[in-house]
């Protein structure tokens, strides 16, 4: 008999070789029909891998992410069934379950292109499969007679991958007349697939490489019901009426140029008025919170990243080093700023008195993405992150961290990001060789984490080889009005940098010291959260955000003068206005102000013009009645002054 744990506490005994399956039968017959997945100690395995020891167990439904994961992972490989059974001979790279749906990366044969015009009929085969209810088999394989298998088949891009792979590691998966190269985890059937949707198709370079083939890249999307499927194609439409990149252009927020350059945003005016007030906002929060702002500059030393072990990992992805017309002196596009605030702590000696010192910075970083990964706002090569770093003495790092954590809650509170996850990101569990610093410290930094999640009381999920290279971290994953996850807020603790910065403080003993290293950033960067922040809210931001709070609108051309006088009132008390001076009926000017999501709209004519009043109209709410301007005034500064005297 073995002991199994469940997620409560409870245990159980079982025979040895019990399956996730077995264990859903005897809790319930309806757990046995929803469940898709098993973790046992932690992996996720199909619901018919026996379980020869003792474990902790949990079963995934639909609703848990594992669970998904399996099902869409299963998906990809009933889609590869489908395409190799519509174009014998083609060959398949990689095909993982993302974040919604699946693809797989294909070489098709000579002679044929995949089109959406081929859609309906992937969409059908894949419907006939699954009619055959055909049972995934996994089964180990020594490297040799992989490399046979797939070879014989013609699968050169499976060969690469299984090249790179340890004798005695090496599963496939097969269903039908399909077998993949797979490490799983699957479902045990195609059987719970009732609705697929092709959603797109793209170009991919063979592991991302620009040097190597172009693959063709299937998306598709598979669900447990039909409904689930039509809920979910309706919320992509809403998602295109709230794309940040749509609504950014008609409300003139942001741009991009061919001749500047891909990805490299450029803030027009309302946009820059925008993220002003977002940075003024985190400003305010900061001062209170003690932080000192700093500014550095957009390039550094080559020597700067090499030192910092940036250049190591992350050379590649950066822009080439510039020469400069002096012999051997080599410079970078910054693509981090924690390697500048090192040196700006390393610029005069410091004493335990000093910390925590407290550095932030809205600083600007380059990477360099590859032009079909660039999205809008929500990839870029160019970006500004909301940076700041803390150096402290170890006994300061848990109430330092804790206090992050507070500067984030406040900003998702004012912006009113409900609903979030947390994810603790720790080192993978057994490659420790991505990453640099003492075993030690690295299991100081993560025990510091785990332990103000606790004082917080703050669920966090935990993911194991996501750290940062120098430390681990604690993301925050936002979901937006429709249900979209967003990495948004990170918290890093870092032993690592000032090890390689040789960075000291004097303590009460008067002995040298290391200071720990806090990296934060609450948006993340300016341009990810302001595409989040329009889709989230589809443009309508609150008053104090917005880039025009008020338009004037005159009924005719002759009350143009006193539309223009109205808004150097509101100017002069500091409330973002314009005039809407197009010789258009007053019915059009309101639908299009309304449109562009400007919370108020002050109606002007004769009336108006001789009283010295404005006719208001509310954003959603319609007529409000005239007032004095004095009154309207206040009525928006009392409204803007209560968010800011909250927060």
């Amino acid at each position: 008999m073995i002991k199994i744990t469940f997620p409560d506490g409870a245990v159980r005994e079982y025979e040895s070789g019990v399956t996730g399956l077995q264990i859903a039968e005897s809790i319930s017959r309806r757990l046995a029909q929803d469940v898709l997945a098993c973790g046992v100690n932690g992996e996720t395995v199909e619901l018919n891998r026996p379980i020869m020891e003792d474990a902790a167990v949990q079963l995934y439904k639909w609703e848990d992410e594992e669970g998904k994961h399996a099902f869409w992972h299963t998906s990809a490989h009933l889609m590869a069934e489908a395409m190799q059974e519509l174009w014998p001979g083609i060959q398949f790279g990689i095909g993982p379950a993302i974040e919604n749906g699946f693809y797989y990366d294909v070489m098709p044969p000579e002679g044929v292109t995949i089109t959406e015009g081929d859609f309906p009929r992937i969409e059908q085969k894949m419907q006939e499969l699954v009619q055959r209810k055909e049972a995934l088999v996994r089964k180990s394989i020594s490297k040799e007679d992989a490399l046979k298998f797939f070879g014989d088949r013609g699968q050169t891009y499976k060969n690469e991958l299984i090249a790179e792979l340890e004798d005695g590691h090496i599963t496939t998966y097969t269903q039908g007349n399909y077998t993949d190269l797979c490490r799983g985890p699957h479902l045990m059937t195609t059987e719970p697939i009732k609705a697929v949707k092709v959603m797109s198709v793209s170009s991919a370079y063979w592991r991302g490489d620009e040097k190597r083939p172009q693959l063709t890249r299937v998306y598709g999307i598979s669900f447990p019901k039909k409904k689930m499927l039509d809920e979910y194609l309706q919320m992509l439409e809403e998602a295109k009426r709230r794309d940040h990149r749509k609504i950014g252009k008609e409300m003139e927020l942001f741009m991009f140029s061919d001749l500047v350059g891909k990805g490299l945003p450029m803030w027009l005016p309302k946009g820059t008025a925008l993220r002003l007030q977002l940075e003024d906002f985190l400003k305010r929060i900061q001062k209170r919170f003690g932080y000192q702002q700093v500014m550095t500059p957009h390039i550094g030393s080559k020597n700067l990243y090499v030192t910092s072990g940036h250049y190591a990992k992350y050379g590649k992805d950066s822009f080439q080093p510039i020469h400069t017309p002096e012999d051997g002196e080599e410079y970078m596009l910054k693509p981090m700023n924690c390697p500048h605030h090192c040196a700006i702590y390393a610029w005069k000696p410091r004493s335990y008195k000093d910390l925590p010192l407290r550095l932030a910075e809205f600083g600007t970083v380059y990477r360099y993405e590859q032009s079909g990964e660039l999205h809008g706002l929500t990839r870029v090569r160019g970006f500004t992150q909301d940076d700041a770093h803390i150096f402290c003495r170890p006994d300061q790092v848990k109430d330092e961290f804790l206090r992050v954590m507070d500067i984030i809650m406040i900003i998702f509170k004012a912006l009113k990001f409900d609903k979030f996850e947390a994810q603790i990101s720790l080192r993978d569990k057994v490659n420790r060789d991505k990453y640099i610093g003492s075993e030690e410290n690295w299991e100081k930094a993560e025990q510091a984490i785990i332990e103000a999640c606790e004082e917080k009381g703050l669920p966090a999920k935990i993911e194991y080889g996501e750290a940062a290279f120098y430390g681990p971290k604690l993301d925050f994953m936002v979901k937006d009005a429709l249900g979209r996850r967003w990495q948004l807020g990170t918290i890093q603790v870092d032993y690592n940098l000032p090890e390689r910065f040789q960075l000291e403080y004097t303590g009460a003993d008067n002995q040298k010291h290391r200071p720990v290293m806090i990296h934060r950033a609450p948006f993340g960067s300016m341009e990810r959260f302001v595409a989040v922040l329009i889709e989230h809210t589809a443009g309508h931001f609150p008053l104090w955000l917005a880039p025009d709070q008020v338009a004037v609108l005159p009924i005719s051309d002759k009350f143009n003068d006193y539309a223009q006088s109205v808004v150097a009132q509101l100017e002069q008390n500091d409330v973002r206005a314009f005039v809407d001076s197009r010789s258009e009926k007053i019915g059009r000017k309101i639908r299009d102000n309304e449109m562009k999501h400007i919370p108020y709209l002050l109606v002007v004519g004769e009336k108006e013009a001789e009283t010295g009043r404005v006719s208001v109209r509310k954003q959603g709410e319609g007529d409000q009645g005239d007032m004095e301007i004095a009154d309207f005034v206040k009525k928006v500064r009392d409204e803007v002054s209560e968010m800011t005297e909250k927060y």
